[in-house]
């Protein structure tokens, strides 16, 4: 029993690590400093962002996400400054990621040029005792795990002119493996295990009041296929934003935001998966709330919305 027991919580760490590596919401699409560090500042204001997310509900243990993010441009918007705190909740694993960002831009004879570094720690523990056993004795072997504590780098560029904006991120520079032997994560640097994610995106003015916003998100690993990411949105004078998403064949998603005013704006995310999961969950909810502290008239990135 304590050999399969044992086997049960290698499993589920590594399910856990594995699953973090690249992006899986589409939080993105609203955040992209949550992908890219480069992005830091690119809103031209100071500006603070909620976010939480319910993934596959109506499956005991599905992820629970919630994220605070803010940034800001300094030095006549020379240098960019974010941070973000996310609290993720699989089961009976909690993670917690504290990440600054810095981006530094290069203005150019058409567009400007953001080079971004992330720089962070994530702290990890396991709840094994809120597990519920089923057979007399089995409880023995459900001992929390202390908080582990393991560094987080990213790296980014973002490219931005007028009506379109291209950015290239690898979100993870470090990775890392649980080693029982030692009770600990050992970190691992290896480039031929990165994450690259493409992101790009185009503005289209069909009207004084409609505006048509096309993106899309590559994201290449390795020894996998290649993900790729469609999306869609349109805006109504600025104020109310609508579309959907299209996630290689494993969810379908739609989003609305609203703009109270100036400053205040209000979103709501529905992602349906496409997959195994999609049979057992009622689908992933997302919920946005961002003010800022000083709104502009020419958005630095054309998809800023």
């Amino acid at each position: 029993m304590k050999k399969l027991f044992e086997s049960f919580i290698l499993l589920l760490i590594t399910l856990s690590v594995a699953g973090q590596l690249t992006p899986v919401t589409s939080q993105y699409v609203l955040n992209p400093l949550s992908i890219n560090p480069a992005y830091a500042g690119n809103r031209g204001a100071l500006n603070i962002a909620v976010f939480y997310r319910r993934q596959w509900t109506g499956i005991p243990g599905a992820p629970e996400t919630m994220t605070l993010a803010t940034d800001a441009p300094f030095l006549d918007s020379k240098l960019g400054l974010g941070f973000i705190i996310t609290n993720d909740k699989i089961g009976v694993t909690k993670e917690t990621h504290f990440i600054t960002n810095y981006s530094y831009k290069i203005n150019m004879d058409k567009g400007n040029l953001s080079l971004g570094l992330g720089a962070g720690l994530m702290t990890t523990n396991t709840a094994w005792s809120d597990l519920v056993v089923l057979d007399p004795g089995d409880e023995t072997y459900l001992v929390n795990s202390r908080v582990f504590v393991v560094p987080d780098f990213s790296f980014g560029v973002y490219y931005s002119y007028q009506t379109y904006f291209v950015g290239l991120s690898v979100p993870k520079l470090l990775g890392y493996k649980f080693n029982f032997d030692k009770n600990k994560y050992t970190i691992m640097f290896n480039p031929n295990q990165y994450n690259y994610l493409l992101n790009a995106g185009y503005v289209y003015t069909l009207s004084q009041k409609i505006k048509l916003f096309p993106s899309t998100l590559i994201t290449i690993s390795p020894g996998e296929k290649v993900l790729v990411d469609l999306n869609g949105y349109a805006s109504l004078n600025d104020r109310i934003w609508a579309g959907v998403s299209y996630r290689n064949k494993r969810s379908l998603g739609a989003l609305i935001q609203i703009a109270v005013n100036n400053q205040f704006r209000i979103a709501y995310t529905y992602d349906f998966d496409f997959g195994t999961l999609g049979q057992y969950s009622n689908g992933s909810h997302e919920v946005m709330l961002r003010y800022e502290f000083h709104y502009k008239v020419d958005a630095i990135s054309p998809l800023s919305f």
